[in-house]
């Protein structure tokens, strides 16, 4: 998926990492009402769900996809929203989002696979070498199903930078065409964060070929700071949730961000395709449901 250098792409997550926040529960109606109003906002990806998880998940992207997927009333760019899946780095994962999504006009697959030590040691139980070929046949899978595939390196904001290289290098190889750098568990500081996308989009072969993008956690209330330092470190692509839901202390807040790019751009010289009149109507409606 191109990008304009000027503008960042708006990746809402709500419906899938947000609707992980505590005591939250959406149907698939109260799914499909917010993913058409996060189209009239001017969202640029919207990640529909994790379709692998249940059949309820699975048949709410699959209607969005359908339903929602072609809409393009009220969009600045006249274009419809891209409609993503979450899958693990398995074929079977990445076969059930490719289903789910691919009725929509522009369809993406977002697969990930963790890269911290930490993670591999104790919750994979896999070394580098294995990580590094799953992501290889992850990304070639879902690139032989879907031209707009996205790689999350899960924990990136822990992991060895020198292996993130690594890891990015192979997954754009493979045919990747977004890297998104996640701090999965809200570990991270502004300046440690920045230095991170810039370091990696500097050293990773192949990198402007690709879109970078970044996707915070709340745990140390930075995500938004951390968010903005992505985007003036390269990153033009943002992973957000409307009103900052999420699990634990919630995702970046969309709002938040697209009001820092639209109030100082000066500061970032970037813009976004969101419409900010509809934001409080969008609020409104996430938190009511």
């Amino acid at each position: 998926m191109s990008v304009q250098p000027d503008t960042v792409l708006i990746f809402d997550t709500t419906l899938r990492d947000g609707e992980q926040s505590p005591g939250a529960t959406l149907n698939v109606e109260e799914k499909l009402e917010i993913a058409r109003q996060l189209s009239r906002l001017g969202v640029d990806i919207c990640e529909a769900g994790f379709p692998i998880a249940s059949p309820g998940d699975f048949e709410a992207v699959r209607r969005i996809a359908e339903e929602v997927g072609p809409l393009t009333e009220g969009r600045r760019d006249g274009r419809p929203m891209v409609i993503a899946g979450l899958a693990r780095a398995n074929e079977t994962d990445i076969g059930r989002a490719h289903e789910a999504v691919r009725a929509a006009p522009r369809h993406r697959i977002h697969t990930f696979l963790a890269t911290s030590d930490i993670h591999l040691k104790h919750k994979l139980r896999i070394d580098r070498e294995e990580c590094v070929d799953q992501v290889i046949k992850a990304v070639t899978f879902a690139r032989s199903l879907c031209d707009d595939v996205e790689f999350s390196p899960e924990d990136a904001g822990r992991s060895d930078p020198d292996f993130l290289v690594q890891v990015l290098g192979q997954a754009i190889t493979a045919g990747a065409t977004t890297l998104n750098i996640p701090d999965t568990v809200g570990y991270t500081t502004p300046d440690e964060f920045g230095w991170l996308i810039g370091y990696l989009i500097a050293h990773t072969p192949g990198a402007d070929r690709v879109v970078w993008s970044v996707h915070c956690h709340n745990d140390l209330g930075l995500a938004t700071a951390n968010t903005l330092a992505g985007v003036k470190a390269g990153a033009r692509q943002v992973e957000v949730t409307i009103n900052g839901i999420g699990e634990r202390a919630g995702n970046t807040a969309l709002e938040e961000v697209v009001m820092a790019l639209s109030t100082r751009p000066a500061t970032f010289n970037v813009g976004s395709n969101i419409d900010t009149t509809q934001l409080a109507r969008t609020s409104h409606m996430v938190s009511t449901y």
